[in-house]
């Protein structure tokens, strides 16, 4: 009886410091700087950052202290900058980049928090050019459609 008690209060004591908590902290002229969950005293879950002006800053989820899933970027006066995945803490997979006017200026496939892959440049939301990386480092570059057709299969772009 005495070890099912002390298992008992353990798994209550474990339970008690895994606790989840929602936390906000604040800039010194009071507004909010940052907002979300807490586990373990790690970053967990959807998350919000803010300016000190208050508007949002970027959002996204983490894992352990770590960025995971898809997150969002804003600009000071509210508009978005960019978007795309991050896999534990790094940027991985298709980000999208926006001009001051809130439209798609650039595409890219990135891995571990560099280019790696293809980057689509559009200008007035048209294509203009394609480029190709690797590692960071450019490897091709291409200003006509049927140039980037010609080298490349349109399902290299998933």
């Amino acid at each position: 009886m005495k070890k099912v008690i002390i298992i008992i209060i353990v798994f209550i004591s474990f339970n008690a410091f895994a606790e989840k908590i929602y936390k906000r902290t604040y800039f010194e002229n009071g507004t909010i700087k940052a907002e979300g969950w807490l586990e373990n005293n790690q970053k967990t879950a959807f998350w919000k950052f803010y300016f000190d002006n208050g508007s949002l800053k970027k959002e996204g989820h983490f894992s352990e202290d770590k960025e995971i899933k898809y997150w969002k970027f804003y600009t000071k006066f509210g508009t978005i900058e960019k978007e795309g995945h991050f896999t534990n803490g790094k940027k991985t997979n298709w980000w999208l980049f926006y001009d001051s006017r809130e439209k798609i200026n650039h595409k890219c496939q990135l891995k571990d928090n560099q280019k790696n892959g293809f980057c689509l440049m559009y200008k007035n939301e048209k294509l203009i050019s394609a480029s190709k990386y690797k590692a960071g480092k450019k490897i091709k570059e291409w200003t006509t459609f049927a140039s980037f057709k010609k080298d490349n299969k349109l399902s290299d772009l998933k």
